[in-house]
């Protein structure tokens, strides 16, 4: 009875020793003898006590590792700090515990050497305005030599470019002429923008005086034209009645006359007394015919 009471609690305790439990994101490596076997997954597995133990218990989660600051001679030799990040996940468990010594230390190594490298290779303009192309160039490279040991680079990350006091002096001077060009040229070109403006009124302010000036001509003309047209009318109807025989045609030309005469004599620059040695009857007799002259063709329309 004894004897079988430890043999069940000999097998319970060679159960429990079997079965190893490994938390989710991890995967263990089982050896047998000190030689690799299989990796055991997140869950309760199952191995052979005293032949078989864990070997390496790997992180399968993904990982960051910081990339210390460091100075680097670029290719117009410009020493800049450098320091960034790097993001990778392993994939495989027995690669990333055999087939590299220390997969931190590697992996920060290698991302160290390949960023002097790919930044060395460029002109501090070039470092400090193409972080994406700096990254980008790192993960390709570093990611490459990672694949034999499981390892998957996600990202490569800079996170700050420092270049020297005497160089960030110069580049704020430099951003800060460049500003002012800018100013300069935009005020250019608006005080550019208000001339065109200014002339182009100025040119539409014409051409409105202009056209104005078109249509008040063409209006004089018409005016000129209609009083002609009335002066040739009553001129043709005098030269009727005078070719009828009737001599009051013949006095309406003499008051005509006579008047443009007066008018010319008050409008001139060098008269400043007229005398007019005329008689009032004869002005008034002149008119008078002009009347019969008028009654005289409207009788003989009518007729």
């Amino acid at each position: 009875m004894e004897f079988a009471l430890a043999l069940v609690i000999l097998a319970l305790v060679f159960l429990v020793w079997a079965l190893t439990p490994v938390r989710q994101g991890y995967a263990y490596t089982i050896e047998r003898f000190g030689r690799y076997t299989h990796t055991a997954q997140p869950g309760l597995n199952f191995i052979m006590p005293i032949f078989d133990r864990v070997g390496r218990k790997v992180n399968m989660m993904e990982q960051v590792l910081d990339i210390p600051g460091q100075e680097i001679i670029t290719k117009d030799n410009a020493m800049v700090a450098v320091d960034g990040v790097v993001f990778f996940q392993v994939l495989d468990a027995a690669k990333a515990a055999y087939e590299v010594s220390d997969l931190y230390l590697s992996i920060m190594n290698l991302t160290t050497t390949n960023l002097r490298t790919v930044m060395g290779s460029m002109d501090l303009d070039e470092t400090l305005s193409k972080r994406d192309e700096i990254n980008t160039r790192l993960l390709h490279v570093v990611d490459d030599a990672t694949t034999p040991w499981g390892v998957k680079i996600t990202r490569v990350e800079i996170k700050d470019i420092r270049p020297p006091a005497d160089i960030s002096n110069a580049m704020a001077r430099q951003m800060k002429a460049e500003r002012e060009k800018r100013a300069a040229i935009l005020e250019a070109e608006g005080l550019r923008a208000s001339e065109i403006l200014r002339a182009e009124g100025e040119k539409q302010g014409q051409i409105l005086q202009a056209e104005g000036r078109r249509e008040a001509a063409f209006r004089d003309a018409e005016a000129r034209e209609r009083e002609a047209e009335a002066e040739a009318k009553a001129t043709q109807m005098v030269s009727d009645a005078i070719a009828s025989g009737n001599a009051q045609a013949i006095n309406y030309f003499v008051a005509q006359k006579y008047v443009e005469a007066v008018s010319q004599f008050a409008t001139s620059p060098n008269s400043k007394t007229i005398l007019f040695p005329v008689e009032a009857t004869q002005l008034i007799g002149t008119l008078g015919g002009i009347g019969e002259l008028a009654r005289d063709a409207i009788e003989r329309k009518g007729a």
